[in-house]
């Protein structure tokens, strides 16, 4: 029996859903790149080759985004992220008994396909959730589960390998996988279908601006897949400035998610548990950057600020600090190593609520495609970055590698504030003729 009056909070429930299974979600994406030294030594594998195996997830990743995002608007979240979840930690956990170069491509490829429909999926979530009030925050909820969970992971996983070695730190990550993947399936409603949620709380869903799927009735029509709907998620230039955007940012978290261990043990000569526990301070200092950015935003919503300035100006914020990975290059010293890299991906989990866009900028009906489109634009960074830096790291220098995140996140910062223009909803010809 549904509550009338009383505002639940169920919605906050559901946040915390998403945000355990964005920890999983990046523990599976990441845990390779903590084995990934080990891996290169019991596998003899070069800098390419192993900027390779980095790189192929983005591949598979980018790649199945735009279908990724068609079938998030399309199939129950319920069911969909169970079976992702599932499938993606079964791959994970048969990394732990590969011996050969080709099958961790293989099953690196895997892993980059059941997690492509994830963000799509977490971001139409959260629009269904959440008045859009309060959306920035919950944004950065979830995307802040990506940090603070391998802020605490990054030692954890050190201390995991050396005890079992690589191989068992990938069964241990799959064998988690697949237990989350039940324990969504058994809590995960959408709002419609959630028997908990009161009245009062959907009707403020709802009037802020959140929405359902509703249950359809034979009568209706099953909706099909429109490929003008297709061609408007690549029409407006607005998209376009928050794709470009997401490109540069994605560019920073993907060394970060990469070679960053490897970059500490192999190129700054830190003892591998030692660098466990030092990679974790600037997956902090994103998490709380991440957190700062949503909930300001929202405030200055709030407040009365445009959603201009409330939205963007964490975002721009963010990408400048960026820059400061660059000063890593001119220093020997740890503590200054450190602190470049932390003020760097602090800056980064401020811009990291980008997402936002796509759920305050997308047309309705297709926003899931635009968030597809828009993480395989981001998802890109994950093909050609992990790749570029194993490249321009293979005479032993990797100072040529920070620059180069740097320029890029230059490019991100003048295509949020030139490109990206008026935030505001883009409304198809259809869903204006309704109002």
């Amino acid at each position: 029996m549904r509550l009338k009056t009383k505002i639940t909070k169920k919605r906050y429930n559901i946040l915390a859903l998403i945000f355990g299974t964005v920890v999983i979600n990046y523990l599976d994406r990441t845990n390779i790149s903590v084995a990934a030294s080990a891996i290169s030594e019991s596998l003899e594998l070069t800098t390419v080759q192993m900027g390779s195996i980095f790189s192929v997830f983005g591949i598979a990743y980018a790649a199945l985004q735009i279908p990724g995002g068609i079938i998030v608007d399309k199939v129950r979240l319920r069911f969909l992220y169970a079976l992702m979840l599932f499938l993606w930690s079964v791959a994970t956990l048969f990394q732990g008994f590969i011996n050969s170069f080709k099958l961790l491509l293989g099953l690196r490829v895997s892993i980059g396909v059941f997690e492509a429909p994830s963000y799509p999926a977490n971001n139409a979530i959260v629009t269904k959730w959440f008045p859009e009030t309060e959306r920035a925050s919950a944004i950065a909820v979830y995307t802040s589960g990506q940090f603070i969970g391998l802020a605490f992971l990054f030692p954890v996983l050190t201390l995991i390998q050396d005890k079992v070695g690589w191989r068992g730190l990938l069964i241990i990550s799959g064998i988690i996988g697949i237990i989350w993947a039940f324990v969504w399936y058994a809590l995960y409603r959408d709002p419609d279908q959630h028997n908990t949620v009161s009245d009062a709380e959907l009707k403020l869903i709802k009037d802020g601006g959140g929405f359902s799927n509703k249950i359809k009735t034979t009568s209706e029509k099953k909706e099909k897949f429109n490929w003008d709907d297709f061609f408007e998620a690549f029409k407006h230039r607005k998209l376009w400035g928050v794709y470009l955007g997401q490109f540069c940012m994605g560019s920073m978290s993907i060394f970060f998610l990469t070679w960053f261990p490897t970059y500490l043990v192999e190129y700054r000569g830190l003892d591998f548990i030692k660098s466990g526990f030092l990679a974790s301070i600037p997956f902090l200092a994103a998490f709380c950057g991440v957190l700062l950015a949503g909930f300001s935003s929202d405030y200055l919503v709030k407040k009365g600020k445009t959603p201009e300035f409330a939205r963007k100006m964490p975002v721009l914020i963010g990408l400048s600090l960026s820059t400061f990975i660059i000063g890593a290059n001119f220093t020997d010293s740890t503590f200054l190593i450190i602190l470049f890299l932390t003020i760097a991906f602090f800056g980064n989990g401020l811009a990291s609520i980008i997402w936002v866009f796509v759920s305050l900028i997308a047309p309705k009906r297709i926003i899931g495609l635009v968030g597809g489109v828009f993480n395989l634009i981001g998802g890109l960074s994950a093909v050609i970055v992990p790749y570029v830096i194993g490249v321009l790291v293979q005479d032993g220098d990797f100072n040529p590698a920070l620059f180069f995140i740097g320029a890029i996140t230059v490019i991100g910062f003048l295509s949020i504030l030139l490109v990206v223009g008026e935030v505001k909803r883009i409304e198809l010809k259809e869903e204006g003729s309704k109002k």
